[in-house]
């Protein structure tokens, strides 16, 4: 299917992005590392079968109260019901005790994942906040040609951009998760595919070499401010040319030895009716949805060979170790 055929296309079941994936080292360092930047536990998915544990955290609106147990069968049907976008951090057993272990966080030659973001309402504030907490900066707020912005890296080495909000953002948290960025090949392709998935481009930003697309999900206004919104945006980045490069392809965090970054996912009505309406596209499926042992989910890939895991809202039997509450 062409690109302007795509663009046409919409996948069926109400897609809301749910989450991004990261593999993670260590979870008892990553975990703090993230609840100070706002983030709450929502759920965690442990399979000793597969030596695996996966957490879920998301940003809650101030004075939100979560106290659900993760692990519970509580916890795991609030999460695939929510309309909030999460971090999945994927932990590999015995890779905290691995001296040799690292996540290829991204931004080398050809890495497509860039970073994730926070906003917040003053970028020097929480940079200097983060400083007395020990964190390292890949670049504080003043440095460089881009003033007013920071990075600072988690345990592993991940970007996480500080945003300034907008004037007229009405959120009253001290930090809230805000972006996912992906490089992208060529944005006449990859735009149409997200836009399938019930995505909107919120902004566009255009320069001399490289362009900026922020998309929001299903369940945002059409006329929504990236930096007024407390959900976060995809921000794809284009760098001019590559398009038009036959051989150039981006890695995606999936390869041997590149392992970081692992997918972004979409909560959907029926994964087998949506599945049916991607592999239209043309891009292909990497998991149907009756393949292996997790039945009922789906990996597609999008333009660029990122992986898309299609889940059913309200979820499936996972086959993990859940958290029984005593009374």
């Amino acid at each position: 299917m062409s690109s302007q055929a795509s663009e046409t296309l919409i996948v069926p079941g109400r897609p809301t992005w749910h989450h991004t994936m990261l593999r993670v080292k260590d979870p008892s360092k990553s975990i703090p590392f993230y609840e100070s930047l706002g983030f709450t536990l929502l759920d965690k998915f442990d399979f000793p079968q597969y030596k695996m544990t996966l957490y879920f955290m998301g940003t809650l609106r101030e004075g939100e109260v979560y106290d659900l147990t993760p692990g519970t069968k509580a916890a795991h049907d609030k999460l695939w019901t929510s309309e909030n976008v999460a971090i999945e951090l994927t932990h590999n057993h015995g890779t905290e005790s691995d001296d040799s272990y690292k996540p290829h966080t991204g931004n080398e030659e050809k890495d497509g994942f860039g970073h994730i973001a926070i906003n917040v309402n003053d970028v020097y504030a929480t940079s200097e906040k983060f400083e007395k907490l020990g964190y390292t900066f890949k670049k504080k707020p003043d440095e460089g040609r881009m003033k007013g912005l920071a990075f600072v890296y988690d345990p592993d080495g991940y970007w996480v951009e500080v945003v300034k909000r907008g004037e007229d953002a009405d959120i009253k948290n001290e930090m809230n998760f805000s972006q996912t960025m992906l490089r992208i090949k060529d944005p006449s392709k990859s735009i149409p595919f997200y836009k399938a998935l019930g995505m909107k481009v919120l902004s566009e930003r255009h320069f001399d070499s490289f362009s900026l697309y922020f998309l929001g999900s299903s369940n945002v206004p059409d006329d929504a401010s990236p930096k007024n919104l407390f959900q976060p945006v995809l921000e794809l980045t284009h760098n001019h040319g590559t398009e038009k490069d036959d051989s150039f392809k981006h890695f995606t965090g999936n390869e041997e030895g590149r392992q970081g970054f692992g997918h972004i996912a979409f909560l959907v009505d029926d994964v087998y009716q949506a599945c049916d309406a991607i592999e239209q596209m043309g891009y292909g499926l990497k998991k149907k949805p009756d393949d292996g042992s997790m039945k009922g989910l789906a990996f597609a890939y999008d333009p660029d060979n990122y992986a898309v895991e299609i889940i059913r809202r309200t979820g499936t039997d996972f086959g993990d170790v859940q958290v029984h509450e005593t009374s």
